[in-house]
C-alpha cells in the first residue's frame, strides 16, 4: 500500500483521551473485509488468531504460512494492515522487513520473549534498531514488552525496556498482560503511543483510552468469539439432524 505506513502512523497521533485507535484483529480475508466494511480505518492481525485459522497452535505457524496469510488479508482490504510476526521467526532484520513489505503490511509487532523467556533488553533493542534501519519509515514498529505476561509485575522493569525500545526506533510500545491499574504509570513513563489489549471481562476500549492507551488491539479474542459462534451453529445443526 503506497503511503500506508505514513497513513497508519498518523492514526496514532493527536488522539484525545478516551478515543484510542481501535484495531480489530482479522484472521483471514473474510474477517478483514467485515471489519473494513464496519468502518475501521486500519487492522492488526493476531498471530494466535491466524494460527488457529490455519490449524496451528499459537507460536507454531511456519513463517511462510504466516506471511502468506497476511498477504491474503492485505489484498482483501484497502485499509492499512499491521502484522503480528511473533519474535520474527529467526529472520535477519533486512529479510524480515522485506517479507513484511512483500506481504503488504504497513507495520508489525515484535515480541521481546521467546519460549516463555524474556530476551535481554539490550539484545532486543539492537534487533529493533536493525529492523528500523532496514525499514526506514516504511514500517510502523510496535515493540511488545512481555514482562507482565511472564510474571514480572514491577512496572519499572517494563518502563526500562520500553525506554530502550523507543530509543531504538520503536513507534509504539505494547506491554501485553499489563493490568489496567498499571496503565497510568505506564502512560506517564512511556514516550509515544501505548498499545493495550482489550479483554472480554476487562475495561472497554474507551475506558482503556481514558486511562492512557493510544491504541487497542484484541489478540486472538475476536477469532475465538467467532469460533464460539461456529460451535453454537454446529451444535444447533447437530441437534436438528434426523434421529438425533
Amino acid at each position: 500500500m503506497r503511503g500506508g505506513a505514513a497513513r497508519f502512523r498518523a492514526l496514532h497521533h493527536g488522539r484525545a483521551p478516551g478515543d484510542p485507535l481501535v484495531l480489530p484483529g482479522p484472521w483471514d480475508a473474510a474477517s478483514a473485509r467485515a471489519f473494513e466494511e464496519a468502518g475501521f480505518p486500519a487492522l492488526a492481525t493476531p498471530s494466535a488468531g491466524v494460527a488457529a485459522s490455519l490449524g496451528y497452535e499459537d507460536g507454531s505457524t511456519p513463517a511462510d504460512e504466516m506471511f502468506a496469510a497476511v498477504a491474503r488479508i492485505t489484498r482483501a482490504v484497502d485499509v492499512p494492515v499491521s502484522a503480528d510476526v511473533e519474535d520474527g521467526y529467526g529472520l535477519a532484520p533486512a529479510e524480515l522487513v522485506e517479507r513484511l513489505l512483500e506481504a503488504g503490511a504497513v507495520g508489525c509487532n515484535l515480541e521481546d520473549s521467546a519460549g516463555g523467556v524474556l530476551l535481554e533488553p539490550g539484545e532486543q533493542a539492537d534487533r529493533l534498531a536493525a529492523v528500523r534501519e532496514a525499514a526506514g519509515d516504511r514500517l510502523f514498529l510496535n515493540a511488545r514488552v512481555d514482562t507482565f505476561l511472564l510474571g514480572v509485575a514491577d512496572p519499572d522493569v517494563a518502563l526500562e525496556r520500553a525506554a530502550a525500545y523507543v530509543a531504538a526506533g520503536a513507534d509504539c510500545v505494547y506491554p501485553l498482560g499489563a493490568p489496567p491499574s498499571a496503565l497510568p504509570v505506564l502512560r506517564a513513563g512511556i514516550e509515544g503511543p501505548l498499545n493495550m489489549a482489550a479483554m472480554p471481562d476487562g475495561p472497554s476500549p474507551a475506558e482503556l483510552g481514558g486511562l492512557g492507551a493510544t491504541r487497542i488491539t484484541f489478540g486472538p479474542g475476536l477469532q475465538r468469539r467467532a469460533q464460539e459462534a461456529v460451535r453454537a451453529m454446529a451444535a444447533e445443526l447437530a441437534a436438528a439432524r434426523p434421529g438425533s
